[in-house]
Formats: C-alpha cells, structure tokens, sequence
C-alpha cells in the first residue's frame, strides 16, 4: 500500500517553517511526499515587481521541494485571493481525490493572517469532500474513500490572531533534521535576503531555530520541535487513528506526556 502525506500550506517558505522536520521524518519512513502552496507568494517583496517575484519565488519553492524529494504542485491563486469559494475547492478537492494521501499536513485554523485561516478551511473542506460522489471537482476526478488523517501545524510564533499561545497535542522532535529543514528555507534566497537587509544577518534561518526551539521547550524533552493538533477524526478517519504518531513513535511525544 502506498503511504502518502501531502503538505498544504498558503505561500513558499510555511512549509518549510511549520512541518519540513516532519515530513523529513516521514520520508525516513517510505512516505511519497507532495508539496504545495496555494498561492505564489507575488506580495512577498518591496524590491520585485509582480510578475518578477512569482517567477522568483516559483523556482525558489521548486528548489526547497528538491531538498525534501518531494511532488511539486504549482499554486492556484495569487497572494492575498486564498478565499473560501467553490471554484477553489473543487480544484483542491480535486488534487487530494487524486493524490489520495494518508496523512494531511495544514495550518493551524488560528494563525496571526487570514491567507493561513483560509488555507486551512480550504485544505480541511476538500479532504472533507473527497469521498462525496456527488461533488463534482474541476478538473474531474471520481470520489476516494481511503482514510486521511488531518493534522494542523502551529500557528506562526505559536500564537493565535489575538496572541494567544497555542500549544499542540503531538510533539514531534526534529533535532535530527534541524539543518535539513534549514537547506529547504535557504533555498527562498529572495526572502532571506529581503529579511537580512531589513533585520539583521542571518535573521531568516535565527527565526526558524527560534521557532522550533520554543516548540522543544514547551515539549520540556527535545531541543527543536515542530507540533501538531489532530483534526477531529469524523468524516475523514477512526476515532483513534493517529498516523503520525504511529509512524514517528521514537521521535514522538504526547501533549500530556509533557505536561506530566
């Protein structure tokens, strides 16, 4: 049987800072990766016109894909046009029904922007979609109905629209893959340069450490990690099934494992 994880993130460079440790982690365990983001990143810039900085960030997001050795899937809308509407979702939908994975990774549903809210309940109402035959998706792809399991990253910075903290459920340790995680983000050289001139040298790769290292501390175990809160199970998967955590239980911890 084919084991699939499939990573949807709103622009290049979120998968590289919420889940790229644990899909290296997947891999290590036979997963055929798919990598996509929504849209093409076209605000991502004060130094590139539009039409210059897709193309940049287009081939950017192929070579972090590379690193990882995954299927790259082009984005479907421009920056800031990630809405929930039908035309959308029935191409979304359509995608998951054909790539059929196990394992769904997207954004937290509280994050600090709308594109990564809406990301998600796009992402979350597609895998939904994938097993009703009378939803019709463009382009046409008959309705699965293997199990998925719907995992959400953090939210950037680990905090809710209103600054919240948000702790996940499942600790993944990515100490491992820390520096493979860094070679994908480098790759987005317009981001990391835009960031070095306007906040300091290396600030780009600082923030992703920063990231995952609170992550670790909240885990109270590992010293970087990335985290995760499984989507509930009805409509997509059994009650208890827990890919992830079944797949990478030696680099795995609970959330109430940490707190005891």
């Amino acid at each position: 049987m084919r084991k699939v994880v499939f990573a949807i993130a709103a622009h290049p460079d979120d998968i590289e800072f919420l889940m790229a440790g644990t899909l290296f982690l997947l891999k290590d365990q036979g997963y055929e990766m798919h990598y996509m983001n929504l849209a093409d990143g076209y605000c991502g810039s004060t130094e590139y016109r539009a039409k210059e900085i897709i193309k940049i960030r287009m081939n950017e997001a192929h070579e972090a894909c590379k690193v990882l050795g995954a299927t790259f899937h082009k984005p479907l809308v421009k920056d800031i046009e990630i809405l929930y509407e039908i035309k959308l979702l029935k191409r979304l939908c359509s995608l998951i029904r054909m790539i059929r994975p196990q394992i769904l990774l997207v954004h937290s549903p509280d994050d600090y922007m709308e594109d990564h809210m809406q990301a998600c309940r796009l992402a979350v109402s597609a895998a939904f979609c994938r097993n009703i035959p009378n939803f019709m998706v463009v382009p046409k792809h008959d309705a699965v109905f293997d199990s998925l399991t719907v995992y959400h990253a953090q939210p950037h910075g680990n905090r809710g629209y209103l600054g919240e903290l948000i702790s996940p459920d499942i600790f993944v340790d990515i100490t491992s893959v820390i520096e493979k995680k860094i070679e994908m983000l480098s790759k987005h050289k317009s981001q990391k340069d835009w960031l070095d001139k306007s906040q300091g040298l290396d600030s780009y790769i600082e923030a992703v450490k920063v990231f995952s290292s609170e992550i670790g501390r909240m885990s109270q175990t590992f010293q970087f990690a990335e985290g995760w809160r499984r989507h509930s199970h009805l409509g997509f998967c059994k009650k208890d099934r827990d890919p992830l955590s079944e797949e990478l239980k030696k680099s795995v911890l609970q959330a109430e494992t940490a707190i005891a």
